[in-house]
């Protein structure tokens, strides 16, 4: 990564000018914009006095509050006797950031900054959301939640366990704030391509509900993340004395399934029905029955079903691009056949049946690959999801046979098995056909399906290539460079997610998340395709998800799921009240006096 301090100096103004919706500029000239929140009147009151204020990660400002701040907040002699601007405090975080040797180190730096300075934390992140997303979130992440007992600093979350049914709603009152707008709950058991992590998976909705306000701009005092606590079946943590979790194998069945009633009726009882709850790296055989329970009777989604599919998708709407055909002129083979293969399928037929073929003949384009071969009607015990997707074919076992067969033009690997894509595959794909599509989307890093390198070199740089997490650069022999495609989830969560509280959906269908895809492939230009992009850079990631935002909003309000009335008449202005600044807010108390006369003392 390029060292922050040899470039912050002469760069950071001009970087925070032209970063996602916070400039250092004006309020009036912010609004331009079109995705900062409008101006408020610059004076927050507060009742906190004193430590607790510096202990506040929403009010604390640390050297930036001014000497009147300090004398009226009773704070005082807490400080050192220095001022900075908020500029400053950046340049002094990303100094102390390039200090430290390894990505975990990083990530405790950008935690414990979020623990103490809240505004600041989220300014450093969207001033340079491209290098500090891999921190925050994959493949970083993955690292953090292995380590999560032995980096856990102060709470973050909720962690709610089996022990506490019948308690709930007790538990959702030790959580100091109220005005809850967003939930990211995970059970832990599927965490990103790394299995079950028991409660060290709540790095995961915290991970998630900070890019809910660094790319979306949701309020983080809107946000809770969860952690349902139910056990875990990794004997290695239950036999490591340091686990911070219960100690004892999964309770599944009625008992577990009582847990999540309980907690979603607590949720939508105490924070409303419109509390968005996103359910985060739930096993295969939760999330899809759990995701069809619940997401027509609260607002609901499932981020790795629906999130992974809309990025996916968006991803092969910019290649057709490339490809110059149709949807319907492509066939697909999928290596894994869990929630992100089902999501992305299902939603590549909806595409498809937009383009006017029917859904039988949609479904026949689809192959599926999982732990037992491609799946085909004649193999017995399949669930409902995987038979949608059986097709009348004799079995095969292996992946490389299946592409040697179907001869596909795309495939998509979800099932985290690190280089399932092999050499062969490859270059059987590039032999098939002009431009192959090549979907390496399992995390984090490790788990990926081939590299970006793998991808261009073997296909002559001809391959169109996306991934999960992210890849540098290419250079070919030929001199030719590619910028892989990191088809990031968080292209589609915070816009939705922003768009969906501002109106106040009710329900989340999957209409929601092709309107994203579209919207995401549009934002791609010529110039990202021909740089190997099928994705717009992530220092743009905030225009985007506004855009999400305002989509979801005028599809809400057409289409009459939308719970707030009067229907605003400029979307755009409507969702920017909504977005988080992390401009600082002034504390000075707002002091005036009165006429002479009416000041007057009486005396005796």
């Amino acid at each position: 990564m390029q060292s922050f301090c040899k470039t912050a100096t002469n760069n950071l103004m001009k970087i925070l000018s032209r970063n996602a919706g916070f400039p250092s500029v004006s309020p009036t000239s912010r609004a331009g914009l079109g995705i900062a929140r409008a101006s408020h009147s610059g004076i927050v009151p507060t009742k906190k006095r004193g430590y607790d204020i510096t202990r506040n990660p929403h009010l604390n400002k640390g050297m930036a509050f001014t000497l009147e701040e300090r004398l009226q907040l009773g704070i005082h002699g807490l400080l050192p006797p220095c001022f900075l601007s908020q500029d400053v405090q950046v340049l002094r975080v990303m100094k102390s950031y390039e200090t430290r040797s390894s990505d975990l180190d990083k990530y405790i730096l950008l935690m414990t900054l979020q623990d103490r300075n809240e505004k600041l934390f989220y300014r450093l992140l969207t001033s340079y959301i491209e290098e500090f997303m891999p921190i925050v979130y994959t493949p970083t992440v993955g690292l953090a939640c292995q380590q999560y007992g032995l980096a856990f600093r102060r709470p973050r979350g909720l962690f709610i366990t089996i022990h506490d049914k019948g308690h709930i709603a007790t538990m959702l009152n030790s959580w100091p704030e109220d005005d809850i707008k967003a939930i990211v709950v995970t059970d832990g058991e599927r965490i990103l391509g790394l299995g079950d992590l028991g409660s060290y998976g709540m790095g995961i909705p915290v991970g998630k509900l900070a890019l809910y306000t660094a790319c979306g701009g949701v309020r983080p005092q809107n946000c809770l993340p969860v952690l349902l606590d139910v056990g875990t079946d990794n004997q290695t943590l239950l036999e490591d004395p340091l686990y911070i979790g219960l100690k004892h194998k999964r309770v599944r069945g009625k008992e577990y399934d009582e847990l999540i009633d309980e907690f979603m009726k607590a949720v939508t009882d105490k924070y409303g029905m419109n509390c968005l709850i996103q359910f985060e790296d739930f096993a295969n055989s939760n999330a899809f029955r759990i995701l069809n329970k619940y997401r027509n009777k609260y607002c609901t989604f499932n981020d790795d079903i629906q999130g992974t599919a809309s990025v996916a998708v968006a991803g092969i709407l910019a290649a057709l691009r490339i490809t110059k055909n149709k949807l319907s002129d492509h066939k697909f083979v999928f290596q894994g056949a869990g929630e992100a293969a089902m999501g992305i399928a299902h939603l590549i037929i909806m595409a498809m049946k937009k383009e006017g073929v029917p859904y039988a003949e949609a479904v026949k384009k689809i192959w599926m690959v999982d732990s037992k071969g491609l799946i085909v009607k004649s193999r017995g015990n399949l669930n409902h999801e995987k038979e949608q997707f059986a097709q009348e074919h004799p079995e095969v076992r292996t992946l490389e046979e299946v592409v040697q067969i179907v001869k596909p033009t795309a495939i998509i690997g979800v099932a985290a098995i690190g280089g399932a894509f092999t050499e062969k595959i490859i270059k059987d794909m590039a032999s098939f056909n002009k431009q192959p599509i090549i979907f390496a989307l399992s995390n984090p890093t490790s788990k990926a399906e081939c590299t970006a390198e793998q991808c261009y070199t073997l296909t002559e740089g001809r391959g169109i290539f996306a991934s999960g997490s992210p890849f540098d650069k290419v250079t070919l022999a030929d001199g030719r460079s590619f910028i892989p495609g990191q088809g990031n989830n968080a292209y589609v969560f915070p816009g939705v997610a922003l768009g969906v509280i501002a109106c106040g959906v009710r329900h989340i269908s999957d209409d929601i998340f092709l309107t994203t895809a579209e919207a995401i492939a549009q934002e791609v230009t010529e110039q990202h395709l021909a740089e190997g992009r099928l994705y717009p850079p992530l220092s743009t990631i905030r225009e985007v998800s506004f855009k999400i935002a305002v989509k979801v909003v005028n599809y809400a309000y057409r289409n009459d799921i939308a719970s707030f009335y009067p229907e605003p008449e400029d979307k755009e202005a409507f969702i920017r009240s909504h977005v988080y600044s992390p401009d600082y807010d002034s504390f000075t108390l707002d002091t005036y006096s009165w006429p002479d006369h009416a000041m007057q003392v009486q005396d005796v």
